[in-house]
C-alpha cells in the first residue's frame, strides 16, 4: 500500500488512506460478524484470493486494526478486531444506513449466491427459540449462481449451527422453497416476509411449530429494521 495514495492532509482522506484498500471494510465485517479464522473470513468473501487476504490481514494488523493470535498447542490462528477498528462500528452502521436507504433494491439484490446468503444465515439461527432437539431446516433456491442451489441447517441445543452443501442423510423437519433474490431481500428489509408468503414465491413446508415461529428462530439482518428502506417495487 502507497504511503500517500491521495497526497491530501485532510482527515477524512487520511481515514481513507488505511481504510480504502480493496476489501479492507468487508475483512472488517467479517471479523465483526464472528469470523475469526482464515477459511471463515475467506468463505465470507469469496471474492478476494487466498493470497490478497493474506496480504490484507498482514497491512492490517501494522494499522492496528486487529489482533493475529496463535495456539501454541494447535497452531491454530484466529484475528480478532483491535479497539481501533471496534471505534468504526458506528461509522460501518451509518454507511450501511445510507445504503439501504439510497442504493436501489434492484442493484442490492442482483447477486445470485446462494452459498454465500446461507454463510451469512447460519449465523442468524437462534438455536434456543428452537424445539431442543436435532432440528433439519433445507433451503432451496430456483435461481443460484454458486455451484450448489440446495442447503442443509442442522441445530443441536449447546452446538454450533452446522451448514452442509449435500444431504447429510437426516429427516428434514422443514423445507423452505424460494430464489436468492427474495431471501436475500427479506433478509436485509428490502422485501416482506408475509407477501411473499401469500404469493407463494417463498414456501414453508413441514413442521408447523417452525412454520409459526420462524422470524423467531431465524433473524434477519441487523440493517433490515432501518428506517426508510429502499424497497423493492410493488
Amino acid at each position: 500500500m502507497s504511503a500517500k495514495p491521495y497526497g491530501l492532509y485532510c482527515p477524512t482522506s487520511k481515514a481513507c488512506e488505511i481504510l480504502m484498500p480493496r476489501w479492507t471494510i468487508q475483512i472488517l465485517g467479517e471479523l465483526w460478524g464472528g469470523s475469526s479464522r482464515f477459511n471463515e473470513i475467506k468463505r465470507g468473501l469469496p471474492g478476494i484470493s487466498p493470497t490478497l487476504l493474506t496480504k490484507r490481514l498482514k497491512d492490517m494488523q501494522a494499522q492496528g486494526l486487529l489482533e493475529r493470535v496463535e495456539d501454541k498447542a494447535t497452531g491454530a490462528i484466529d484475528y480478532f478486531r483491535t479497539e481501533k477498528a471496534a471505534e468504526l462500528d458506528d461509522i460501518m452502521i451509518a454507511l450501511a444506513k445510507w445504503a439501504q436507504k439510497h442504493v436501489q433494491a434492484e442493484v442490492a439484490l442482483e447477486d445470485r449466491d446462494a452459498d454465500l446468503l446461507m454463510w451469512n444465515i447460519r449465523r442468524q439461527i437462534n438455536v434456543a427459540k428452537l424445539p431442543a432437539r436435532r432440528n433439519v431446516i433445507r433451503f432451496n433456491f430456483s435461481d443460484a449462481t454458486s455451484p450448489a442451489s440446495t442447503y442443509w441447517v442442522i441445530t443441536k441445543p449447546g452446538e454450533e449451527v452446522e451448514l452442509c452443501a449435500s444431504d447429510p442423510g437426516f429427516d428434514v423437519d422443514l423445507f423452505v422453497e424460494t430464489t436468492v433474490r427474495v431471501f436475500t431481500g427479506i433478509y436485509l428489509g428490502r422485501i416482506s416476509f408475509e407477501c411473499q408468503i401469500d404469493e407463494g414465491t417463498l414456501f414453508l413446508s413441514g413442521d408447523k411449530r417452525l412454520i409459526r415461529t420462524f422470524r423467531e428462530w431465524l433473524v434477519f439482518s441487523m440493517h433490515s429494521g432501518y428506517e426508510a428502506i429502499a424497497a423493492v417495487p410493488a
